[in-house]
């Protein structure tokens, strides 16, 4: 058990709904639930009652979130005493991230890269998610945060951030598209809407040839695909960062497929022989240890 979970545990406790902590903590209420049920097994014992709304805390429960709060207000107090009040470091540092990214997954980051290192110039640039391996690559940005690919380039050094489901996501009324039906839907009758290329088509086609399907598909960016399904267009594949972070979200729903796709692993990348650039040094810990 990390400080993280202990974090994790003050939220749900505090906002006393699966749903509402999950989308606070960004993450699925699935990834919450599986956290919770570790964390009790490491209690050894029952720390939410699941029974009621808002959910409860059980006597076990009570007692653990007296540790966690005087646990996590020993370790901000910690750090507040070893680090430096504001570093002088200063220079410009160039940052690439897809659009989702930068409202959903740098906000945080900067934030505290921004107190630590006021003399520091920020420069981002966002584009299209499978742009970011090959600016940091030529040397257009310093760093990115990406998906991590199937296989990392020699020359790149990568660390995972978070993880983010590959869902199949389907209009919220099954019945503005063929082929949909309850249960497994016939995928050689459903319209598909897929990213034309990258990590993600990778791994759907993937899952298709191994059915023998040959979906009927056309092709969008992960933030379009989300709309055209809302719209009825198909049935989409995108991250679950992506369906979390846009307005059209409660228009669709996820469907149930096994086995369920790989999941992506969002993450900072970086050249190697960057990785001992002052700022770069700066911007790694910040994003890795908070």
């Amino acid at each position: 058990m990390n400080y993280r979970d202990l974090q994790v545990f003050l939220t749900l406790a505090d906002l006393g709904n699966m749903g509402r902590a999950a989308e606070q903590l960004h993450m699925s209420a699935s990834t919450l639930s599986r956290r919770l049920v570790r964390m009790e097994e490491a209690v050894g014992a029952t720390l939410v009652s699941r029974e009621t709304q808002p959910l409860a805390l059980t006597e076990a429960g009570q007692r653990f979130l007296q540790h966690a709060e005087q646990t996590l207000y020993a370790w901000e107090s910690l750090r507040q005493e070893v680090a430096p009040v504001v570093s002088e470091l200063s220079g410009s540092l160039t940052v690439f991230c897809s659009v989702t990214a930068s409202f959903s997954v740098l906000p945080e980051i900067l934030a505290r890269f921004r107190d630590r290192y006021p003399g520091v110039d920020l420069r981002i640039l966002t584009g299209d998610a499978e742009e970011s391996i090959p600016r940091v690559q030529s040397g257009e940005a310093d760093l990115v945060i990406a998906a991590r690919p199937e296989q990392l380039e020699t020359g790149l050094t990568f660390k995972a951030l978070l993880s983010s489901p590959l869902l199949f996501i389907a209009p919220r009324h099954a019945s503005v598209l063929p082929g949909l039906k309850q249960g497994q839907p016939d995928w050689n009758q459903v319209p598909m809407i897929l990213s034309a290329t990258g990590l993600a088509r990778t791994r759907i086609d993937q899952w298709f040839e191994s059915r023998g399907v040959h979906p009927n598909a056309q092709v969008a960016g992960n933030e379009a695909i989300v709309s055209m399904v809302a719209l009825g267009v198909g049935v989409g594949v995108v991250p679950e960062l992506v369906l979390r972070s846009s307005p059209v979200v409660g228009r669709v729903r996820t469907l149930p497929v096994e086995p369920e796709l790989e999941p992506f692993l969002i993450g900072l990348c970086v050249q190697t022989q960057q990785l001992d650039n002052p700022l770069i040094q700066a911007f790694w810990k910040t994003a890795l240890n908070g």
